[in-house]
């Protein structure tokens, strides 16, 4: 049994005798009473909700033999917890009037210079690239998904592993997300972007069309069923944290409460303060999770702002998870565009200066540049792999799909002047004809240029930061990158 089914079993009976009191003490006659009682114990056995969860392999089995580590991150050292001295930030160039600034993150297996792209290795790899792919690409960090390594392959082999950098023998720094994204996007239906046309439509029930709500979200935490295998799961505070410390990166995120667009006001409200109680949950489990694990390296752990799109409620959050011992921030949630730059303002206004800051989920361009310009340091989505499968492909001359026949006889390189692999050593018409036959290798080259593209432009924009021209560079980037109507 949960806490959450212990907490509900128990509070019908806490109440019942104040209610069976009162109930007599006002009764008419003894032959009411007996009926007024079987009704609240019908009422007390419907409300108790029942699960059957799977049971999560948490520790390899014994006897396994476990690997040789690889690398030697900073601040682990054997029979002690991890040394929190091994995780920081500093601050370099600032930009007059606003938020945005370059910067350096210390972590255990490595520094990250910012404003930078994080690539997102969801299942602990880049579809279809190699890790030493990534590194040529110029990839400082990656971030994987708690929640689908929990899925699979579990936590435990993660944890036997050495973590997730000696698994997918990647020797920078990495990220995990907590699994709320996927809570809200298999409770909603909406798989692939929280971007949605939202007017005249506020309910708290939405649901995408054609799909089954998978997620139930209550105080405690939510429970879920697999989309692998319709086994139904359990996440709350303290599952996240104990996934994303045997999954073992360098930056985590405390498990929060994503809502969609569509959400009422009043649940907007409720959302921000269960993920508030969450957070300070998550803190707790975290703090004694790296005084238990002996001999890791320290995991930072990063709280998430939400509040959808409404000033106050994104100001109030900040205020509220800027108060806890994070070591960063993550500003995440449903964001309508008009409004990305101003959001991430109004938080940064009331977050902590010397702490950096992650948005999620963010790779149009110019949304890249107004995150950047109001705050965010790091930036992660798996926009630029999923579109490179598909065919389309980001250069400074816009978005355009290189699956077109206009391009079955173009023998130059996807962008000129760009420095990836796939530019140096192939042509528009032979990735054109690998997409169109159905060819893995497609998906290689083009994810390998949309990469470079998103990590060139980061570094550029850091450049300009720090160069004193990132007005003049974000204006005629933008003019030039949408110049033909591109999307993206």
């Amino acid at each position: 049994m949960t806490d959450v089914e212990k907490e509900l079993d128990a509070t019908p009976q806490a109440e019942a005798t104040p209610l069976a009191e009162a109930t007599q003490a006002e009764a008419p006659t003894p032959e009411t009473t007996p009926r007024k009682k079987r009704k609240r114990k019908r009422k007390k056995k419907k409300s108790i909700p029942h699960f059957n969860y799977v049971q999560v392999q948490t520790s390899a089995p014994e006897g396994t033999i476990l690997p040789k580590p690889k690398f030697a991150p900073k601040g682990a050292a054997p029979g002690q917890p991890g040394d929190r001295s091994a995780f920081s930030f500093e601050i370099h160039t600032r930009l007059d009037g606003k938020h945005g600034r370059t910067g350096m993150i210390h972590t255990p297996h490595g520094d990250i210079q910012t404003p930078c792209f994080v690539p997102v290795a969801t299942q602990a790899t880049m579809k279809a690239v190699t890790r030493e792919q990534m590194e040529t690409n110029g990839a400082q960090v990656m971030l994987a998904n708690a929640f689908h390594l929990y899925e699979r392959p579990g936590e435990a082999v993660m944890d036997a592993a050495g973590g997730l950098n000696e698994f997918m023998n990647w020797d920078k720094p990495t990220f995990t997300d907590s699994g709320g994204f996927q809570v809200m996007s298999l409770g909603a239906g909406f798989k692939k972007t929280l971007a949605m046309d939202i007017e005249g439509m506020k309910s708290d029930d939405v649901i995408a069309e054609g799909k089954e709500r998978l997620a139930f979200v209550d105080e405690d935490g939510v429970s879920f069923k697999s989309p692998l295998n319709g086994g139904m799961h359990r996440f709350s505070a303290e599952i996240s944290m104990r996934v994303q410390h045997n999954i073992g990166a360098d930056i985590m995120f405390a498990f929060d409460e994503l809502t969609t667009l569509m959400n009422t006001r009043r649940y907007q409200e409720e959302s921000v303060e269960r993920t508030f109680r969450w957070a300070k949950r998550c803190v707790a489990e975290h703090q004694r999770l790296t005084q238990e694990r002996l001999g890791k390296p320290y995991q930072a752990l990063f709280g998430v702002v939400q509040g959808a799109n409404y000033e106050d409620l994104r100001r109030k959050a900040a205020s509220q998870i800027g108060s806890l011992d994070f070591d960063g921030f993550g500003i995440g949630g449903a964001i309508e565009k008009r409004i990305l730059g101003e959001t991430c303002a109004w938080i940064c206004d009331e977050l902590p200066e010397n702490k950096p800051r992650h948005v999620l989920g963010i790779a149009a361009v110019d949304d890249i540049f107004a995150g950047v310009e109001n705050g965010g340091d790091t930036f992660d989505c798996v926009a630029p792999a999923r579109t490179a499968r598909n065919g389309a492909v980001f250069t400074k001359d816009g978005r355009w799909n290189i699956k077109r026949a206009a391009f079955k006889f173009d023998f130059s390189p996807i962008e000129d002047g760009c420095d990836c692999y796939t530019c140096r050593n192939y042509t528009r018409a032979y990735v054109n004809h690998l997409l169109r036959a159905g060819e893995m290798t497609g998906a290689t080259l083009t994810t390998i240029h949309n990469e470079r593209f998103f990590i060139r432009l980061l570094d550029d924009i850091r450049a300009s930061i720090d160069g004193g021209y990132f007005a003049d560079f974000k204006d005629q980037y933008l003019a030039r990158f949408y110049a033909n109507g591109s999307r993206g």
